[in-house]
């Protein structure tokens, strides 16, 4: 045995033990705390690190075990032990709807609607009238028919598995023409005819990628034509040489030939957004108006609810989508009714919209008061980051975001910083972790060798003040 090796394993044998380390008045207090297994687990992982940290580095290695060090490095180790993975995030990205960050937020009346149903019991599938089973569809379709005109509605876990119960219902082991321009993908390569597919139908494609006739759908249909289907393109946009069918056109050939026709309005609104100042995008009523006879959208996009498909339209198909037993595998919880519930309940009072939505308010922010935002915060931030970076106040473009509005841009203001010296790259990527690993994360976006901060959706000013101290570079 080598020197070094004797003098390892005489440091080795300094480590306390599990046991003495557990009786320690500091780790008892974070036993209180977390519980006496999850402190064991710590202990035992901070007794591991430190032998193999003595490995390298001796004698050091133990002074992590020290009374003063123990119960900082044990609260820290139980902290993230404990913490949950999902957490409340600062969206500084400008993208308002944010897929990979949670979508819409919440109202206040919403967060308390799921709270109240969260505690406890509800009826959620019990009439209080009758005292006999209920339907969970009843506390929301009411008023689901009242906002669009519609005959009747049922809701489900999102808008894809809305499309997908709706075509298997009505089109299974049938033809299902569509254009070819509105073939779309969404996020994670989801793609309508994957779902056309998955449904059981068959897709036929008429028309081509810019230009798709009546006649083109026409010529489609046959025996075997189960319905027509128009997909609502609100995450690209086709433009020069175009021509597409419209609704009310569509609706005559689909009742000429006595088919359904179904149309996915994607991200879906229920009041017309150019009242505030926002670009045009069909609603609901708008799109049932027109004849068609099962619109689908979703309610956590420009509805500004939570995640959740509405299936709205004529009461024998809905009738006949509630009894495919898919329906039970794609239903909503009780929390998701009563968020959505709270939020429709919302749209009732439409002078008001834009102020209780979240959503609405954040698209409709007005520029000059996101950069006082960015003024406020200018002084905090730069202190915050020390001289090796540099903070501006800049004019930027944010987004709607989540295959809403894809063309349509809104003026907005941000932060932007730039690290001075030399390699630039690996100091954003150290400035977008330090960011990351705060207590609640800021999520920015890299452009032009800097790191941008829209300030859009930013509402808690004070909060994200108080956050920048403990921002570790």
């Amino acid at each position: 045995m080598t020197n070094l090796q004797k003098l390892n394993q005489s440091i080795q044998s300094q480590v306390p033990s599990v046991d003495k380390l557990l009786r320690q008045d500091a780790v008892v207090e974070l036993m209180e705390i977390y519980g006496r297994q999850t402190t064991t687990t710590a202990v035992r992982a901070l007794i591991s690190e430190t032998r193999s940290e003595i490995k390298e580095n001796g004698q050091k290695a133990l002074e992590k075990l020290s009374v003063q060090n123990l119960s900082l490095l044990l609260k820290n180790w139980l902290e993230q032990y404990s913490s949950p993975s999902l957490k409340l995030v600062y969206n500084l990205t400008g993208t308002v709807l944010h897929t990979n960050l949670g979508r819409a937020p919440l109202p206040e009346e919403a967060i308390e609607a799921m709270v109240n149903v969260a505690r406890g019991a509800s009826n959620i599938e019990f009439d209080l009238s009758t005292g006999k089973r209920g339907d969970r569809d009843n506390h929301i379709e009411n008023i689901i028919c009242e906002l669009t005109g519609a005959e009747a509605a049922t809701v489900v876990n999102n808008n894809a598995a809305a499309v997908l119960l709706v075509l298997n219902t009505l089109s299974n082991r049938k033809e299902v023409p569509v254009s070819r321009g509105e073939l779309i993908e969404i996020g994670g390569s989801f793609r309508v005819p994957d779902i056309i597919k998955r449904a059981g139908a068959k897709l036929v494609e008429v028309g081509t990628t810019n230009r798709t006739h009546l006649r083109d759908y026409e010529d489609a249909i046959g025996s075997k034509t189960g319905l027509l289907m128009k997909v609502h393109t609100s995450n690209y946009t086709i433009q020069g040489f175009t021509h597409e069918v419209a609704g009310k056109e569509l609706a005559r050939l689909a009742k000429a030939h006595d088919l359904p026709l179904i149309e996915d309005l994607g991200s879906g609104t229920l009041v017309d957004l150019t009242k505030y100042g926002l670009p045009y995008e069909p609603t609901a009523r708008e799109t049932l108006s027109n004849g068609v006879d099962i619109v689908t959208s979703s309610g956590d996009k420009l509805l500004g609810g939570p995640q959740a498909g509405l299936i709205i339209g004529r009461k024998d198909l809905i009738t006949a989508v509630k009894k495919n037993p898919m329906k039970r595998a794609t239903r909503v919880d009780k929390v998701t009714i009563a968020a959505l519930s709270a939020v429709l309940q919302l749209y009732r009072d439409p002078d008001r919209l834009s102020e209780r939505v979240p959503t609405l308010r954040l698209l409709t922010k007005p520029e000059n008061e996101i950069r006082k935002t960015a003024t406020s915060l200018i002084g905090p931030l730069s202190k915050a980051l020390g001289q090796t970076f540099s903070v501006s106040i800049i004019s930027c473009k944010s987004q709607i975001g989540s295959g809403s509005l894809p063309v349509e841009r809104l003026n907005s203001a941000g932060l932007s910083i730039k690290p001075d010296g030399q390699r630039k790259g690996t100091a954003l990527n150290n400035l977008l972790k330090a960011f990351r690993g705060l207590p609640v994360p800021v999520i920015g976006r890299i452009q032009d060798d800097a790191l941008i901060l829209d300030l859009r959706c930013l509402d808690d000013v004070i909060g994200f003040e108080k956050q920048l101290i403990k921002l570790d570079l």
